[in-house]
């Protein structure tokens, strides 16, 4: 069974060192909600530089990336919203780079996904190793993994949210399993870094079929599958000489507690960016 999201972090950190130890990387998807003001996208933010700073005190920053969208970081905020999700997601792009972690920009909701590109167009000029991810349910996806499947550019593939408008997306798991097919063409014959992210066996062949195809050598994109799902999987690939990471979710914590802690920890975790850029 999937898990549905670990809520204390350090389960998280326990879940995530095990993996590591394991051979595997880990990728963690913080469930956090929009921010509509710039306090709750404060909050957000700290949240991720306090993960990336736990990542680092574990040992395991250099295998894992932070996974977050652009509405949770502000994108979201009346009038203001690019200036305030493009200045925070540089403030996590930071403290990830300096200790060797990767921020992943996840646009799998269909009303994250313009804005979310322009963030990312925006947050690369400084930081080309940010990561994004999109979601094949969406029509629009094939002709973005055109657009970003340059040298550099690492996009995480999944098959998307099921509540998407039929307008924007693909109701029918049939036409959304071949929009998937098609967006991992693009992005293995293209230049950039594919992460194929399915828990589909039928996707996971069809995407070894296709790496071979366009001579795709290993190391050069990765899978991930979701944690507590097809661990014989997991292992069976990263054996053979795959990338392989696995997907955990940090769930909402009660927003006393959550607040409690940012709040006594606020001025560590500017402490330690600052000490990791040699400003401190």
């Amino acid at each position: 069974m999937a898990e549905r999201g670990l809520t204390g972090l350090d389960d998280l950190l326990a879940s995530c060192g095990a993996l590591v130890e394991g051979g595997l990387f880990v990728s963690v998807d913080l469930r956090l909600p929009p921010a509509y003001d710039e306090d709750a996208a404060e909050i957000a933010t700290q949240r991720c530089l306090e993960l990336i700073e736990s990542l680092h005190e574990r040992g395991i920053a250099r295998q894992a990336e932070v996974a977050v969208t652009p509405a949770a970081l502000g994108q979201a905020v009346p009038d203001i919203g690019a200036k305030v999700g493009l200045e925070n997601a540089g403030r996590i792009a930071t403290a990830a780079r300096v200790v060797g972690s990767q921020l992943l920009l996840d646009l799998d909701d269909h009303r994250n996904v313009e804005a979310g590109l322009e963030t990312l167009r925006e947050l690369r000029k400084e930081f080309p190793e940010v990561a994004v991810g999109v979601a094949a349910n969406l029509r629009r996806t094939e002709d973005d993994c055109r657009a970003l499947a340059f040298e550099g550019s690492r996009v995480r593939l999944s098959k998307g949210l099921r509540r998407t408008p039929a307008a924007l997306g693909y109701a029918d798991r049939h036409e959304a399993d071949k929009s998937y097919v098609r967006c991992l063409k693009v992005l293995l014959a293209g230049q950039g870094a594919p992460v194929v992210s399915t828990q589909d066996p039928r996707l996971v062949r069809i995407a070894g079929a296709l790496a071979t195809r366009f001579d795709r050598q290993q190391g050069t994109f990765e899978y991930q599958l979701r944690h507590g799902v097809r661990r014989d999987e997991q292992r069976r690939l990263a054996a053979a000489g795959d990338r392989v990471r696995v997907r955990l979710s940090w769930g909402q914590e009660r927003p006393d507690t959550l607040l409690g802690r940012l709040a006594a920890r606020a001025p560590d975790l500017a402490s330690f960016v600052r000490s990791k850029l040699g400003r401190g």
